[in-house]
């Protein structure tokens, strides 16, 4: 029995969202240009404007300044969102996913993010 329950886990923790999560997420955030982007008063870098904080906390290795390409940006958001929403990626929960990414760890529960977690719905169709 516990060879099938730890078979599972290893399953679900390698599932992840669609590649149209990423299109969306890549849209809402720059209209899908690339490159080293500033943006939030140049508090945000890259195609999918993370900030440093975030890169820090994703525990990926590499300097900031690599998140302007999409590619490490990808790892990076994919590290983060792993860690602090693993249920949600799991399940490839794109809204809860899109909401701790534009929000931070708790950012699901976060009325600010309701409309960013739709708009990254709707593109991800």
């Amino acid at each position: 029995m516990k060879t099938l329950l730890f078979l599972a886990l290893c399953a679900t923790a390698h599932a992840a969202p669609p590649d149209s999560f990423w299109r969306a997420i890549h849209l809402v955030e720059t209209s899908g240009r690339t490159g080293p982007i500033l943006g939030d008063q140049g508090r945000s870098l890259g195609p999918l404007q993370i900030m440093r904080a975030f890169h820090t906390d994703s525990r990926v290795a590499g300097d900031y300044s690599r998140v302007a390409d999409l590619d490490y940006a990808k790892r990076v958001a994919t590290a983060y969102l792993q860690r602090y929403a693993p249920e949600a990626w799991a399940k490839g929960d794109v809204v809860t996913l899109a909401r701790v990414f534009n929000g931070g760890p708790r950012g699901h529960l976060k009325p600010a993010t309701k409309g960013y977690g739709a708009r990254v719905k709707a593109l991800s169709k």
